[in-house]
């Protein structure tokens, strides 16, 4: 497998949209960071910190990883890599897990490329609230939901033969784990209570607090906070926004999600017809 994973390396330094996604990356944290300062210096009465900012990338993280891991596997089927893959003796095994590593250390390339970039921020927001403990937690979780989302695209990218529809699946499949974490996520931020709004002469005023039929309660809470803590997309979103809560869960989830999608990819790929 160190050949396969050697032959991987070797085209994703030439490869033109690995690159994109890094320039894109890099560019997209400076301005980020840049607007956060300007919006520190506007907004002065609040206090932003360089953590409201740092995050941000684990909200989009899955969007550059789909793009790239759509292109770089499906070319594999589209050139008949694996086929000569195959003919030269490489077992599917190593086939699988090295198209799995390759996705990973790439997907960890635009991860760092961000915290980098990022640091712009810093000479003006100052360094992180969060101490070192924290911060090392947030990027622990950052580099093991990056592992599930890169094994759910290398699941896909393995198994597709077609390379425009390795693509748009997996963007497809992103788009689609990231709104239904949103969904997920708006309803457990419903408050409990409402402000009851009576119109009076004057106006609007408020009469007290009345229920919020749209709160989450009881089991139901408790298996969208699973869900919450589950998605990779949802850990992002909650990373990004600095509220992770259980990252203990998170952790767990995250390895459970890859190790049970590359296993049961592996499953596949030894069945699959490779022509």
């Amino acid at each position: 497998m160190n050949r396969l994973i050697s032959a991987h390396m070797t085209r994703l330094r030439r490869d033109k949209v690995f690159w994109l996604c890094l320039v894109t990356i890099l560019v997209y944290a400076i301005a980020y960071m840049l607007n956060g300062c300007r919006q520190a210096a506007v907004l002065s009465e609040f206090s932003y910190t360089l953590d409201k900012y740092y995050f941000h990338f684990a909200l989009t993280a899955g969007g550059f990883m789909a793009v790239f891991a759509g292109m770089f596997l499906g070319t594999e089927y589209s050139d008949r890599v694996i086929r000569n893959k195959v003919i030269a003796g490489h077992t599917r095994t190593a086939i699988y897990l090295s198209n799995f590593i390759v996705t990973f250390i790439a997907s960890l390339a635009m991860l760092f490329t961000w915290i980098i970039g990022a640091m712009v921020g810093i000479p003006y927001l100052g360094p992180w609230e969060m101490d070192a403990g924290q911060l090392m937690v947030y990027l622990l979780v950052a580099v093991l939901f990056i592992a599930a989302l890169s094994s759910i695209f290398t699941l896909v990218g393995s198994l597709s033969s077609n390379k425009a529809v390795t693509v748009i699946v997996t963007i497809i499949l992103y788009l689609v784990m990231f709104l239904f974490s949103s969904m997920i996520y708006s309803s457990l931020m419903e408050p409990e209570m409402l402000n009851n709004l009576v119109f009076t002469g004057e106006g609007f005023e408020v009469d007290g607090q009345i229920p919020n039929p749209n709160y989450v309660s009881g089991a139901k809470r408790m298996v969208y906070e699973f869900i919450n803590d589950f998605l990779p997309t949802s850990q992002g979103a909650q990373m990004a926004f600095v509220e992770i809560a259980d990252p203990v869960r998170m952790m767990l989830s995250s390895v459970f999600i890859t190790v049970s999608v590359t296993l049961c990819g592996l499953f596949f790929f030894h069945r699959k017809d490779i022509k």
